[in-house]
């Protein structure tokens, strides 16, 4: 048998096959890759630990307030100090603090306090997810320890590496004091808005009473307030404060701290702010201006209002000393509001910028800010014809198919169901011009033009400007300020600014830098590129027809200056259901020269059938006409066409620099008050003091002194407020510095010592009456009066019960104006308080009123009923 050729079989190849994974091999990574992650971690603990511990030791004397934060106005003159140390809390032991009171601030910042050690891991988890989600630091997840440690310890930013740092200081202070006494801590130092710090200053401060006595829906509003303190205490914002107290008094009852019963009830407590509000709360000059700063440095730097406040910062300001006096002494004189049935005011608001720069001048908050502190120049109302230029005039010159020469219908028309109508005394006279139409502030012209345009143009428009309307707004209701929710005088003032500003953008702005104790820059403003909202000639349209209403026969004929200016009135109806009355809700005007814009509104912060506006907005015109006049006299004129605006002139003598240091203590034994103060440099300069009680309404110069710091003010009573400013004065040059900033003082009240009779009474005497004898005055008290009237005459008897009454004003009522009435639009909703009538009645000489929508509000607006012509 022959053999068979062999074949030569192939080795397999080792090239390129893989190494299978066996489970001893995965166990082995695993528990390596485990074991790494475990020492990572415990070095990463212990990291924490020791940072924190590190940190805590460090700095144990943050625990002690730091020096004060000073406000400066645009001259980098000091106006304000932010903390004072007579101004210091007091702090509570935790056993004072109702349970009740310590479980609403647990359930709204802390449901699990009691059970993490400083860092809860659930809530952590929660904040990156939400965080992930919304790409951006949105969740804070901090426990109130790390509220602590960052009140404490570290600014507000939210940044990776303040968490950790943190949590450090967290984990350390955990590690070193008890849960009761971080909360105790904690109650003594969160930040509470309006410069209170501490449960006790703030229960005091906006309730009046002890932390003990505060009732559950009181613990549950000063329990909202850490969240945001400048925007939810109840004095800012009443109405986010209430919505916020019912957030808390969900939690609670979610989490089994009070029944359904007490949550709802109280939740239903409605707080007036301002009966409790103390006349020392606010000593410094400039109150509405100063806490509108403290409200924009807070959100512009991610500082805390507490550590602005006491953190050693220098904020400087584009406040100007001049126009912000001038509008408190227009705002103090009661001549310029229409006079009320009772002693609740006619409240107004005014806030003035250069809109070349966005730098705001002056604000009015409204009047006896110092006891309301309700600042009314961001809060929202209906603004009637003032908004015409907004929502129809402004987007009809855009949209190029009309010119401030074009030819307007007033005739009268229904829009379908909307039926508006014009309160002239001569009505619906056809063909109109636009300029006629609007100085004249004829209603059918301005909603013709806006059927005419299309109503998502004047929608558009108004947004362009910063108005968020609502889909209730979209209908022509707009047109005559008819409007959901209303706009604020800063709003309505930088929305003008753009039409003075050639169509572009402009930033309202207070705050300017930021330094730190350490004269470092923390926040710097930086103007936004300007953007062009409207078309330079749509801006100039506006100025060329709104300038007509300043002028002889035009509504705001009492704003006019010696200067150009452009402006329009608004007045909106009381929309009061069954009301029959030409009374107004609110009265406006905005306008603006070539340098500076400014908005005026008045009305009453309620509105009922007793509180209404008799008068119209030419009330509100004239206030800016004297404030403005005045206001302006150091700025230099200039046109409406002149695009770069003059260089003010150096003046040839200066004004002496600000007074520092002012102080002020009370002397028992002379019975008198001391002021000293740092003297300024100059020659032949003397001294100015001023000074107001707490009762008064402006500031009155008391002293001129001779070149020396300090004086005694003989004239202070017993048991009164007073505030004191010092002010050099030039002589030769006729000028006065820059106000000192103010200080305030109490005088102790006088306790008198009762004399005894010289002789007995030499004939029985009526219940409550004096002896006639020589030596004191005496007073009997509650018919037993004794005590002696010098030289022989009978002393009266004062009962101690007695109470004084105050009347609050002569009841005057204004002349309503001619021809006040005017139908109300419907809004196109069937919501009933959209679209209903708020308009212009009667000006000067007569502004017709216009019918417009609510604003949403409490006070029900119904539309009166409108025959449809045939």
């Amino acid at each position: 048998m022959t053999d068979q050729p062999r074949t030569r079989q192939k080795a397999p190849s080792r090239r390129g096959k893989k190494k299978r994974l066996t489970p001893k091999k995965v166990i082995i990574i695993l528990f390596f890759t485990a074991a790494l992650a475990a020492v990572c971690g415990i070095i990463g603990y212990l990291f924490i630990i020791l940072n924190g511990e590190r940190i805590l030791a460090a700095n144990q004397d943050k625990l002690i307030l730091p020096e004060a934060s000073i406000v400066y106005d645009k001259d980098k003159n000091e106006i304000a100090s932010l903390y004072k140390p007579n101004d210091a809390r007091e702090n509570i032991d935790l056993g004072e603090v109702p349970e009740l009171l310590r479980n609403a601030f647990i359930a709204t910042e802390d449901q699990r306090f009691y059970q993490h050690s400083g860092i809860d891991y659930f809530s952590l988890g929660r904040a990156v997810v939400k965080d992930i989600v919304a790409r951006s630091k949105v969740e804070g997840g901090s426990t109130i320890t790390q509220q602590l440690a960052k009140n404490i310890f570290l600014t507000a930013d939210k940044t990776f590496f303040r968490k950790a740092t943190e949590a450090s200081i967290a984990m350390a202070l955990e590690n070193n004091m008890t849960k009761d006494e971080i909360l105790e801590m904690y109650l003594n130092r969160i930040p509470f808005g309006k410069g209170t710090s501490g449960i006790k200053q703030a229960s005091e401060y906006y309730f009046g009473v002890e932390p003990k006595d505060l009732k559950l829906w009181q613990m549950a509003t000063l329990a909202g307030i850490p969240k945001a303190p400048t925007r939810l205490n109840p004095i800012n914002d009443p109405e986010a404060s209430q919505a916020r107290r019912q957030v808390v008094l969900k939690l609670m009852y979610d989490q089994g701290y009070i029944t359904e019963a007490e949550k709802n009830e109280a939740g239903a407590v409605v707080y007036d702010a301002s009966s409790m509000m103390d006349e020392k709360a606010n000593p410094q000059l400039y109150p509405a201006f100063v806490d509108y700063v403290i409200e924009e440095a807070v959100e512009v730097s991610g500082i805390s209002e507490e550590e602005l406040r006491v953190g050693g910062y220098k904020i400087y300001t584009t406040l100007n000393p001049t126009a912000q006096q001038v509008v408190e002494k227009e705002f103090a004189d009661d001549d310029n509001f229409e006079k009320s049935e009772d002693d609740i005011k006619v409240q107004g608001s005014m806030i003035i910028m250069d809109h070349r720069n966005g730098e705001i001048q002056a604000i009015a908050g409204g009047r006896d800010y110092q006891k309301k502190t309700w600042n009314r120049v961001n809060k929202a109302r209906q603004p009637g014809s003032s908004f015409k230029p907004i929502s129809s005039y402004g987007p009809a010159l855009e949209s190029g198919e009309f010119t401030p020469n074009s030819t307007l219908r007033d005739d009268k028309q229904c829009f379908g169901d909307y039926c508006p109508s014009d309160s002239n005394k001569v009505k619906y006279i056809g063909a109109v011009s636009m300029k006629q139409a609007i100085k004249e502030s004829r209603n059918l012209p301005a909603v013709w033009l806006l059927n005419e345009i299309g109503v998502s143009k004047g929608v558009e428009f108004a947004k362009r400007l910063g108005f968020e309307l609502t889909s209730d707004d979209r209908n022509l209701a707009i047109a005559l300020g008819g409007l959901t929710k209303g706009v604020s005088p800063l709003q309505m003032a930088t929305a003008y600014s753009v039409f003075a500003n050639d169509g572009k953008s402009v930033d309202a702005h207070t705050v300017l830098r930021i330094d730190n104790s350490n004269e470092d820059p923390v926040y710097t403003y930086r103007a936004p590129k300007a953007k062009q909202l409207m078309k330079q000639s749509t801006a100039e349209g506006l100025t060329e027809i709104m300038s007509g209403v300043t002028e002889q026969g035009g509504t705001g004929v009492n704003a006019r200056l010696d200067r150009p200016v452009a402006g329009k009135t608004g007045t909106t109806q009381h929309g009061i259901k069954g009301l029959q009355s030409s009374a107004n809700r609110d009265a406006w005007f905005v306008g603006y020269t070539p340098e500076w814009t400014a908005a005026v509104w008045m009305g009453y912060d309620k509105t009922d059938e007793n509180h209404l506006l008799h008068k119209s907005s030419g009330q509100a015109a004239a206030m800016f006409g004297k404030v403005m006049s005045e206001a302006m006299k150091n700025i230099p004129r200039s046109s409406f066409k002149q695009t770069t605006p003059q260089a003010p002139e150096e003046p040839t003598d200066k004004a002496p620099a600000q007074v520092t240091g002012l102080k002020a203590e009370y002397d028992a034994a002379s019975k008198s008050v001391k002021l000293s103060w740092n003297m300024v440099e100059g020659d032949d300069l003397t001294y100015r003091v001023y000074r107001k009680e707490s009762s008064e309404t402006e500031f009155t110069r008391i002293l001129d002194l001779a070149a020396n710091g300090n004086v005694e003010d003989l004239s202070a009573a017993p048991g009164l407020s007073y505030q004191y400013y010092v002010a050099a004065y030039n002589p030769a040059a006729d000028l006065e510095g820059t106000p000192s900033a103010a200080v305030a003082l109490e005088v102790p009240p006088e306790e008198l010592e009762p004399t005894e009779p010289i002789e007995p009474p030499i004939e029985p005497q009526l219940p409550g009456e004096g002896t006639d004898n020589s030596g004191n005055a005496g007073n009997g008290n509650n018919g037993n009066g004794e005590g002696n009237n010098g030289n022989g005459n009978n002393g009266n008897s004062n009962n101690g019960g007695g109470n004084g009454s105050t009347n609050g004003g002569t009841n005057q009522n204004g002349t309503p104006p001619a021809d006040g009435s005017g139908s109300t639009g419907t809004g196109g909703s069937s919501n009933p308080s959209t679209g209903t009538g708020a308009g212009d009645a009667g000006g000067s000489p007569s502004e017709p009123t216009t019918s417009n929508g609510s604003n949403g509000s409490t006070d029900p607006i119904v539309p009166d009923v409108v025959v449809p012509a045939p």
